[in-house]
């Protein structure tokens, strides 16, 4: 497995400072589906408490999101420590990926995996590959197999480049709490897996080498409810847009994934977006503000957007 917890971490260069106060979470967050749903979720807002020391990663645990989730949808607010009594937007609520309603969806680009079954869908957070070791964005296979307590087995190329910093990987991690892949693996395909960590400040972010990261107790759970067979799809929607049965049309933009080292470096310039034709024609629509849709494409917020108001 091409899994890897990384020693630096651009996007949280004080990682170290993220206290172990990691709320756990519980199941993913679990909304049933009709035959026309399109969103699902509410937003909430989180309040920082006055007294004592609370991380964004914490909140972000709490309420079953990735860290990029929150730092998208609360602007101008200390990634990784917030201000005491800062009010932050809890974005539970989006519009599922444009595809087919099966299995499992892992959409890189809003770091969220979504598992339908049963009229339902559960959402997690996740962690994806580093820049150069990729997690897919266009694939769809199958869960191989399943192992409760899986071993890592670092490559040559990994071992060689930790060797070159001064850090001795062993041949084989063994199964425990200490191990990259946490306790349970999901292997799908041949060469990556869905899995836990024993660093939770890597989910919402690129920290593996391929591999899609749950929390551990999200892990477990998914673990256990999905069985060998199940259909998976890696998508890559950084746009998401629908209407609803009422004729709302609404957009949800995320920042696209880096797809070159000068891209991933330039963290003050925006990814540039590659619109599809469909995106395209969504846009046409007549009936939206294009000063909204514009505010939308700018602003990236991870937030479902209602393109056409009412007009008083």
């Amino acid at each position: 497995m091409h899994c890897v917890i990384p020693k630096l971490l651009r996007t949280t260069v004080l990682a170290a400072l993220l206290p172990a106060l990691c709320a756990p979470a519980a199941a993913g967050l679990v909304y049933s589906l009709g035959p026309a749903t399109k969103i699902v979720g509410e937003e909430s807002v989180y309040e920082v408490e006055r007294e004592g020391t609370t991380t964004l990663e914490y909140v972000a645990a709490e309420y079953k999101l990735g860290l990029s989730n929150m730092i998208e949808a609360n602007v101008g607010v200390d990634p990784i420590v917030p201000v005491k009594g800062t009010s932050l937007l809890i974005p539970q609520k989006v519009i599922l990926p444009d595809t087919v309603h099966q299995g499992i969806v892992i959409n890189s680009a809003e770091m969220r995996l979504y598992y339908y079954r049963h009229g339902q869908v559960e959402i997690f957070p996740i962690g994806i590959g580093q820049l150069g070791k990729g997690t897919p964005i266009s694939w769809v296979t199958k869960v191989e197999r399943k192992k409760v307590g899986p071993t890592w087995t670092p490559t040559a190329q990994m071992r060689a480049e930790y060797a070159a910093e001064g850090e001795i990987l062993p041949a084989v991690v063994p199964a425990g709490p200490d191990n990259p892949m946490g306790l349970y693996a999901l292997y799908v395909g041949r060469l990556y897996a869905i899995h836990g960590t024993n660093a939770d400040f890597g989910i919402g972010l690129r920290v593996s080498h391929g591999c899609v990261r749950l929390r551990n107790e999200d892990n477990e759970v998914l673990f256990n409810e999905v069985p060998v067979g199940t259909r998976v799809e890696f998508t890559n929607q950084p746009i998401k847009y629908a209407e609803d049965e009422q004729g709302n049309l609404y957009v949800e933009v995320h920042q696209p994934l880096s797809r070159t080292q000068a891209e991933f470096d330039n963290i003050e310039d925006d990814v540039p977006f590659q619109f599809s034709k469909a995106q395209l024609n969504f846009f046409a629509d007549p009936r939206i503000d294009q000063d909204i849709l514009q505010q939308a494409l700018t602003e990236r917020s991870g937030r479902p957007v209602l393109l056409n108001p009412p007009v008083f």
